[in-house]
């Protein structure tokens, strides 16, 4: 496989098929997923006298969901994915946040 391969399929993993899925149909009510993706490529070559050329690349892909439009009844709306991790990690800054202050404070007032 040569780089053009390779950038061919990352191209492909990124497309907006991947974005938008499948929809979903039931009881009048269709439902479309949508994921937030993001991914880069890189490759490389190289030239040697002694011991011939070289090649390398690779790519990654991220995929996280973001939310579903809902169509009922000629209605389109927006339900917004709810990331349970993100709330747990920006409620242990918070509470990290807190302690840090409680502490600066409980070392002012003892040094008065």
């Amino acid at each position: 496989m040569d780089i053009r391969e390779l950038l061919a399929q990352a191209q492909d993993a990124m497309s907006v098929k991947r974005v938008f899925g499948d929809p979903y149909e039931r009881d009048g009510v269709t439902i479309i997923p949508v994921a937030k993706i993001s991914g880069g490529a890189g490759g490389g070559s190289g030239e040697g006298e002694a011991q011939g050329r070289g090649w390398g690349g690779g790519f990654g892909v991220s995929a996280r969901p973001a939310g579903v439009y809902i169509i009922k009844g000629g209605q389109v709306t927006w339900q917004p994915a709810l990331d349970v991790n993100r709330i747990i990690l920006g409620g242990q800054l918070v509470a990290i946040a807190m302690l840090l202050v409680i502490r600066a404070i409980v070392q002012a007032r003892a040094r008065k």
